[in-house]
């Protein structure tokens, strides 16, 4: 007989950037056993400058991971819409839901929304509605308030399932 290989459960961040709402959510992942740990959103004022937006999602991001303590993160990948200034916009705020993370020393890894569907889901071409019931299903304890941190506990789930794949593909390209 021999031993089975200790397995320490891993603490998740996802995080869904947006300059008006970031959602997050932490999952716990344990082999292949997940837990609802806390889901929310970090909202800065409408009416604040890019560079105060940009501030306030930090600020909210660093809370979120002073408070829960995650070992790893997961950011989704921007995709390219016809609005090319709203684009470089929410690539400013993926730029800093990547930055708070890496300031607490945690790695981050990046998924396209599509892999995110197909992961929680089945589907690549999932809708919101399809990703919440699944959510429901996955982690029973989780009432996420806005679709921003549905989003997020979506992504945390897709890096806990790829997580290893993830870390190999780091430390490949020497990251």
């Amino acid at each position: 007989m021999s031993a089975q290989p200790i397995r320490n459960p891993v603490r998740i961040l996802g995080i869904d950037p947006g300059l008006r709402r970031t959602g997050w959510g932490v999952v716990e992942a344990d082999g292949n056993r997940l837990s609802f740990v806390g889901c929310g959103s970090v909202e800065p004022g409408d009416d604040l400058p890019l560079s105060r937006r940009l501030l306030a999602i930090h600020e909210g991001l660093a809370a979120v991971l002073g408070d829960f303590r995650p070992a790893e993160a997961a950011v989704e990948q921007t995709f390219v819409n016809k609005d090319g200034v709203a684009t470089l916009k929410l690539g400013q705020a993926r730029g800093v839901a990547m930055l708070a993370p890496a300031m607490f020393g945690i790695s981050v890894a990046e998924y396209a929304p599509n892999q995110v569907k197909k992961t929680v889901v089945g589907a690549g071409h999932a809708d919101k509605n399809q990703v919440l019931m699944m959510l429901r299903i996955l982690l029973p304890k989780a009432e996420p308030k806005s679709a921003d941190a549905a989003d997020a506990l979506a992504i945390a789930i897709t890096h806990a399932h790829h997580r290893q794949g993830a870390a190999l593909r780091m430390r490949v390209a020497g990251i």
